[in-house]
């Protein structure tokens, strides 16, 4: 079940509302978001939910033996015990065909694929316990001996499958005590509205554009039809995962949870570090707290750690190497950032930098985008000799043109909404307050029409993924 779908919106949520908010209760909250948390993750495989239970079960007395363990070698072993197993499971589900494809490919050995079927949200969750495991072994967390609300925090079905890495010191006190006022309700819906839209009206329309010219033959594209296909694969993949984000919020703070910021316009950034200090925070903060600053290679080899969470960036995204490439490639650029420094970079013309960020961040979504399913590194390296007219394709092409200006409303669309001039305008107007009487009435205006057009666009679509699922 995807947030996107009918049933979600007009069944499941239209069920799980008013049960909820039948008392104020909140062991009672707390079971019935239990309840419809593991009914939405066990609809795609009741299989997954058998893994995932386990993992919760299992940290559950990992964490208690920590804490029972505190001080002594036996809190580290019950550490390690913990990370074997939740990284051991990960790996094991998501990257044995990987590992094998490749000894099969460099050795020539010809092992069977076991063709594993990677359970949804697996990176998520797990990186979501292990951040629970961590903090309760650092002591920044008090360990939670309530199996119940552990099981809520992991379970809760908003973020359980495509993020935001929700670190359990943020949500602590909201599990066992926490209330949705009417304001938290209206915002709610609106941020969960507004984030339906993104996906199910500009992602999936963006999307069908994008796989018309990277779905066919890559060597009959233009350098401008290259350019333009991967721009708006740029803004598909924003507009798929922080619309995701945005609904995972929303339905968080419908239910008085309030989870971080995932994205915070990041094609705004005019460098590198900043672009992934606003794009997928969760997941950036994550590595930067549990993997940059663990003191693996020492002070003297920061470097050697920087790409070491490069590699896992990419890594943790695909068992492709395209990713570990992505990873890397991002790595690169920060690594030239640094060494640079804030200061010599601010010197540098604005314009200047927000068209080398552009041009890195582009590319790098081309990267992303030619895994082992789309062709792998051989249409990758087509792709790069695209870009440059290495290929012998021309300069540009009727079609492009054409697709373009059948779609320059969408496309514009894209543009402005990926950049903070709405919530721009909406500070300006409630200055007065003529202006936001106007927000009201324009914002519930717009949550009828996004809902109607989303679910018109839905009911007649055959593709509707979101990208962030298989990871």
């Amino acid at each position: 079940m995807k947030f996107t779908d009918l049933i979600f919106v007009y069944i499941f949520m239209a069920a799980l509302i008013p049960i909820y908010f039948a008392s104020k209760n909140v062991t009672y909250r707390n079971v019935v978001l239990i309840s419809f948390s593991l009914i939405f993750y066990a609809w795609s495989n009741p299989f997954w939910l058998l893994l995932l239970l386990l993992s919760i079960t299992l940290n559950y007395f990992f964490a208690r033996l920590i804490d029972k363990h505190r001080g002594s070698p036996g809190a580290k072993a019950w550490l390690a015990v913990s990370l074997v197993y939740s990284l051991g499971m990960l790996v094991a589900v998501k990257y044995t065909d990987f590992f094998i494809s490749n000894l099969n490919g460099w050795f020539g050995l010809d092992i069977p694929l076991p063709h594993i079927a990677l359970p949804i949200g697996i990176s998520f969750y797990t990186f979501q316990i292990i951040s629970y495991i961590m903090d309760v072994y650092w002591g920044k967390v008090q360990v939670q001996k309530n199996y119940g609300r552990l099981l809520l925090y992991i379970s809760l079905f908003p973020q359980l499958v495509a993020g935001p890495i929700v670190r359990y010191s943020l949500i602590e006190n909201e599990i066992g005590s926490r209330t949705s006022s009417l304001e938290d309700i209206s915002s709610g819906i609106t941020r969960f509205i507004f984030g339906f839209g993104k996906k199910a009206i500009i992602a999936n329309s963006l999307y069908d554009i994008v796989e018309k010219y990277f779905g066919g033959d890559l060597s009959t594209l233009s350098v401008a039809g290259t350019w333009y296909a991967v721009i708006l694969y740029a803004l598909y993949v924003y507009y798929d995962f922080s619309g995701y984000s945005d609904m995972a919020i929303g339905l968080g703070r419908i239910f008085g949870f309030h989870f971080d910021e995932n994205f915070r316009y990041p094609f705004v950034s005019k460098n590198i570090t900043e672009f992934w200090q606003r794009w997928h925070i969760s997941l950036g903060t994550f590595f930067r707290d549990y993997l940059l600053y663990v003191p693996l290679f020492g002070k003297r080899r920061q470097y050697v750690s920087l790409f070491l969470v490069w590699f896992c960036t990419g890594f943790w995204h695909g068992a492709s190497w395209n990713y570990i490439i992505w990873g890397l490639y991002f790595g690169v650029f920060i690594f030239i950032e640094r060494l640079i420094g804030s200061k010599k970079l601010k010197k540098v013309p604005s314009a200047v930098m927000h068209i080398y960020a552009k041009l890195v961040i582009v590319v790098g979504f081309g990267i992303f985008y030619f895994n082992d399913a789309s062709g792998g590194l051989n249409s990758l390296l087509t792709f790069l000799g695209d870009l440059v007219g290495a290929n012998g394709n021309p300069l540009i092409d009727i079609g492009t043109q054409t697709s373009f200006m059948n779609n320059i409303f969408l496309i514009a669309a894209a543009v402005i909404f990926s950049t903070p001039l709405v919530p721009w305008l909406r500070t300006k107007l409630q200055d007065s307050e003529a202006g936001q009487n106007a927000i009201g009435v324009s914002t519930l205006i717009c949550n009828i029409l996004i809902l109607a057009a989303g679910t018109v666009l839905l009911v007649n679509s055959t593709n509707n993924p979101f990208l962030y699922w298989q990871f």
